[in-house]
């Protein structure tokens, strides 16, 4: 405990992977490589080239290594993210604009990827989605291990950790995450990182209570060290005394039973007290998330995000590996459904292989589903790799951002030629696979009686509709308090959503961050949604209280919620009446 040398100190981060961790630090040096630029003289270019080359193809060949290792001790089940690794130290862009910076500016190899990897950093940060955003961080670790390579600089194995530790590092790669031996590793906290950050999702999927971008955490704690991490809320307390070791271990008992009362939940219904029943899919972006939506008791995925295929390479996906990729989820997550968004980017989300012209406004520019119309020659590839792959499972298609009739209609057309070519070639297909629309800009909302008449389905992303109808942009810190998923604008636009599905006879859902909010989950219960997709671990909180609620009881909140004027008033009256109820589901 906490010493007169070691005073108790907080430290506050990102909940990256829930649960509590008490236990003793274990410093890894991931420090980022010390790179000196220098100019060399005409004669040293080749062999600077040479030199940057040579360290890439030894990269390259350590991770294969290590994949083969990974893979024989744990198997394949996580192995994609290595993958997506690999096809980063095979990426021509890296190495072409490396090679230029060092034959046109004379400058050293290591200096030169430097430069390279700052330009990609400045192109991923300036996208507004956090998990696109973070695949900037993949750039920086194969570019790390990269420089690496050229100096000569050998990192301490985390596989030889020995002891019931909690690693300290400034950053941890996909790779070292998976080196690590829950029972020894009984948690990780980094400087860096972000919760949609490959470490954090690969945390999540293995159960291990992770913290990260601390920032400056490396810095303030040494081996041996008592630590105390609690992945649920974003803390680290170093040096506790005896009264907060033991809350935190008393919190630590808590969440263990509760995580074990919630796991019971897994196979039974996600039904009412009344008998009302609904779906609780997952959100997910990779396979190996599969585990996490039948641990968590998912009935299927709610919404795959296709943008993952596309990131992180020189050249787009072409057909086939799009088709393997949801034949695998399929077989993954059988016998529930999977319902994939066609490729969401353009704008502020960057993809290599798509040549997207620089716009003065991108959230209102060319993407998503504009986008796509805009370039058959992208679209088509994943219509037709999606079409086939419903001939092995059941598979939902719906296309983000529709904001006009005409839109569904023309993707609808494509659809159908799509269907004549595989027929006429006799490639199986599910001849009846549904479509839908994401509703995420209100003239959407405005139209969705005559878009009910077009799909088989509806997928709210509040997310975007909350930025879009109250004209927020959800990333300004002088804003965010305006960012109110309860705004009475928000709910009655949810409200003529759901109405204008119901009279059309297809399914409402949503799959934006209100769908996993246990304090919303009455409202959307009494605003008649059939489904509701979040992120795996967030499904037990919701279906706990779900099973705890009535249909008619929510019902009538969302006639008194409706009626109010603010969302200071809605929230209000949802914590009074709500929160007081579920407040262990809530917490």
């Amino acid at each position: 405990m906490a010493s007169a040398k070691n005073s108790i100190r907080q430290f506050n981060g990102v909940a990256a992977s829930p649960g509590i961790a008490i236990g003793l630090a274990k410093v890894a040096d991931r420090t980022k490589v010390p790179v000196t630029e220098s100019i060399i003289t005409a004669d040293q270019v080749q062999a600077e080239i040479t030199r940057f080359l040579n360290a890439v193809a030894a990269a390259k060949d350590e991770l294969q290594s290590l994949k083969i290792q990974i893979e024989a001790e744990q198997g394949a089940e996580h192995l994609y993210i290595l993958d997506t690794h690999l096809l980063l130290l095979d990426d021509s862009m890296l190495k072409e604009e490396t090679i230029h910076c060092i034959e046109h500016q004379n400058l050293n190899a290591e200096g030169s990827l430097k430069r390279t990897l700052r330009k990609f950093k400045e192109l991923f940060d300036s996208i507004e989605d956090d998990y696109l955003r973070e695949r900037g961080s993949d750039v920086d670790i194969v570019g790390e291990r990269i420089l690496r390579k050229m100096v000569g600089i050998v990192q301490e194995d985390i596989k030889e950790i020995d002891g019931k530790v909690i690693i300290v590092a400034h950053d941890l790669s996909p790779a070292d995450v998976l080196q690590l031996d829950k029972n020894r590793v009984i948690g990780f906290v980094t400087d860096l990182g972000g919760k949609t950050s490959h470490a954090a999702i690969l945390a999540r999927a293995l159960g291990v209570p992770a913290v990260v971008g601390l920032e400056t955490v490396t810095s303030h704690i040494a081996d041996g060290d008592h630590l105390m991490l609690d992945g649920s809320v974003g803390s680290v307390v170093h040096n506790p005394d005896n009264e907060t070791f033991r809350d935190y271990l008393a919190r630590k008992q808590y969440y263990e039973y509760c995580d074990r009362e919630l796991a019971k939940l897994r196979d039974l219904p996600a039904e009412t007290t009344d008998g009302h029943r609904i779906k609780l899919k997952g959100n997910i972006e990779f396979i190996e998330e599969a585990d996490s939506l039948t641990r968590h008791g998912a009935e299927g995925v709610g919404l795959f995000r296709t943008e993952m295929l596309f990131m992180n390479r020189a050249t787009l996906p072409d057909e086939e590996e799009q088709f393997q990729a949801y034949f695998e989820m399929l077989q993954a997550i059988k016998p529930h459904p999977l319902s994939i968004r066609t490729l969401d980017v353009g704008g502020d989300k960057f993809v290599p292989g798509l040549n997207l012209a620089d716009e003065l406004n991108p959230a209102l520019g060319l993407r998503a589903i504009r986008l796509s119309l805009r370039n058959p020659e992208t679209f088509r590839p994943q219509l037709r790799a999606a079409l086939r792959a419903s001939a092995h499972g059941k598979i939902r298609l719906f296309f983000p951002m529709i904001s006009t009739i005409g839109e569904i209609r023309a993707a609808k057309k494509i659809i159908a030629e799509i269907k004549d070519e595989l027929a006429s070639k006799n490639i199986n297909f599910d001849h009846n696979i549904e479509l839908g629309v994401m509703i995420e800009v209100p003239s959407a909302v405005l139209i969705a009686d005559q878009l009910a008449g077009e799909v088989d389905f509806f997928s709210i992303g509040t997310n975007d509709l909350i930025q879009y109808t109250l004209a927020i942009d959800r990333t300004n810190e002088h804003l965010s308090h305006l960012y109110q998923p309860v705004d009475p604008a928000i709910l009655k636009s949810l409200e003529m959503v759901v109405t204008a599905a119901h009279r059309a006879g297809i399914e409402a859902c949503i799959c934006g961050e209100m769908a996993g909010d246990p304090l919303y989950l009455p409202i959307l219960l009494g605003l008649g949604f059939d489904e509701l997709s979040m992120s795996p671990p967030s499904i037990p909180r919701v279906k706990s209280i779900l099973r705890r609620c009535s249909l008619s009881a929510a019902e009538s909140l969302v006639q008194k919620v409706l009626s109010a004027e603010s969302a200071a008033e809605i929230e209000a009256l949802l914590k009074g009446e709500i929160a007081a109820s579920f407040s262990d589901s809530i917490d």
